[in-house]
């Protein structure tokens, strides 16, 4: 059996089944399987997954029956025929219809032959498939072309209109260069991507944010700069949110939902290792990873803590020079890096999230110090979550001023999709 295509099999029927986490479960089938090419891997899961409409809407136009009665370890293994099939140039046709119904005789056995006539007759009937109708149905039309949940395709419909939206969609598909923030505490960006040049990195600068850099090639995190604190893997937007804090050193900074603790590692870098950032969670478990991270990075100036954003903390309020909320968020600029998040059935999670948004911000709001700054920041493009958050902040807090707010997109800022608002604390 291919053991690439058996890992493969395993993220994506656990993805299937027990809605796993894609870039985690890929990490653990690949240290539990070990297969040879750990990057054909990643293109099938992700491929799959990125494309999981549009492939159903194919096999449902060739199998007469429907999906419905199909089982999740067949419909897994006619994705992954499928998508090899008409994305992979690499693997020739014989190979993509072969190495699946080998497959399927050990993992969905007495299916083989069905799934290998449903994808030999793709290669027969394929062209035919056409897409919905745009004019008639632009909603599912964007919807099987990109695969989007519908929700999502009317949510970007009506807040940012037919080309912005679509843009923003085929975006989502791409995949994200790998970016690292240099830790300017032991190097700078120059010398570093010298270094990693020498190794057989392909290095280029990012626009954005001087602290980062883009990286191509393999065994990154085995390198000895690594190893050293030199570096950690962060999006350039997420750098951004810590940059638009701006702190200070000797200054007392506060990031209410720290985990996985990017921003917090980069404001601490930021300050020179001077002054404290107090890095709090709800979830006491992922406060250790920051921990551990802090120590390879050489920086002492961090503090964890398990706390719940939402509680008002009476021993903080206006103790901090700056604030950070990046807050529980649907995810929905991450996509390029999650993208099982497409097929999110939660077409109102975007209003509960923002009512839970504005709660940590008015909490967060009273540890602001007179002349302090309050940054709020998401990984969402949904306007919901970022822009009407602020807007009914100010309402309520009347005693904040906006100094500036940007919406980051993938599609024309080659970041996350990232949402970063600045505000400042008037002084009485």
């Amino acid at each position: 059996m291919d053991c690439n295509r058996k890992t493969a099999y395993s993220v994506l029927f656990e993805i299937e089944k027990n809605q796993a986490y894609s870039n985690l479960e890929l990490n653990r089938q690949i240290g539990l399987q070990n297969p040879d090419n750990p990057a054909f891997v990643r293109e099938l899961v992700y491929g799959v997954l990125e494309n999981r409409i549009y492939l159903d809407y194919l096999l449902a136009h060739l199998i007469p029956k429907g999906l419905s009665g199909i089982k999740k370890q067949v419909l897994t293994l006619l994705r992954m025929g499928l998508y090899q099939l008409i994305f992979m140039e690499s693997v020739p046709p014989y190979a993509a219809i072969g190495e699946t119904v080998k497959l399927a005789k050990k993992l969905a056995p007495g299916r083989d032959g069905f799934i290998n006539g449903v994808l030999r007759g793709y290669q027969k009937k394929g062209a035919d498939i056409k897409l919905p109708d745009s004019k008639k149905d632009l909603i599912s039309y964007l919807s099987v072309r990109y695969s989007y949940a519908p929700w999502i395709v009317e949510l970007l419909l009506s807040q940012y209109g037919m080309q912005k939206a679509e843009q923003i969609l085929k975006a989502g598909n791409d995949r994200p260069k790998l970016s690292i923030r240099v830790n300017m505490t032991r190097t700078d960006r120059k010398s570093l991507a010298e270094q990693l040049t020498e190794k057989g990195f392909v290095i280029e600068e990012a626009a954005l944010s001087e602290r980062v850099l883009f990286v191509s090639g393999s065994g990154l995190l085995e390198t000895k700069a690594y190893e050293q604190g030199l570096f950690s893997v962060q999006d350039e937007a997420s750098v951004l949110a810590a940059e638009a804090v701006n702190p200070l050193p000797g200054q007392t900074v506060l990031d209410i939902c720290a985990a996985p603790g990017g921003k917090s590692l980069a404001m601490a870098e930021m300050m020179g290792n001077k002054g404290v950032v107090k890095a709090f969670d709800i979830y006491g478990h992922k406060l250790t990873l920051i921990s551990q991270q802090a120590q390879r990075l050489g920086l002492s100036n961090i503090i964890t803590e398990e706390s719940d954003g939402c509680v008002l903390r009476e021993d903080l309020r206006d103790s901090s020079d700056c604030v950070l909320v990046d807050g529980p968020c649907s995810g929905l600029g991450v996509i390029r890096r999650k993208p099982e998040i497409k097929y999110k059935e939660l077409a109102d999670e975007g209003r509960e999230l923002s009512e839970k948004q504005l709660r940590i911000l008015l909490t967060a709001s009273c540890y602001v110090k007179e002349g302090g700054i309050l940054v709020y920041s998401t990984c969402t493009v949904n306007r919901i979550e970022n822009t009407e958050v602020v807007e009914r902040f100010l309402k309520e807090r009347s005693g904040f001023t906006l100094l500036f707010e940007r919406q980051y997109l993938p599609d024309t800022d080659e970041t996350d999709g990232f949402y970063i608002c600045k505000m400042r604390k008037q002084k009485c």
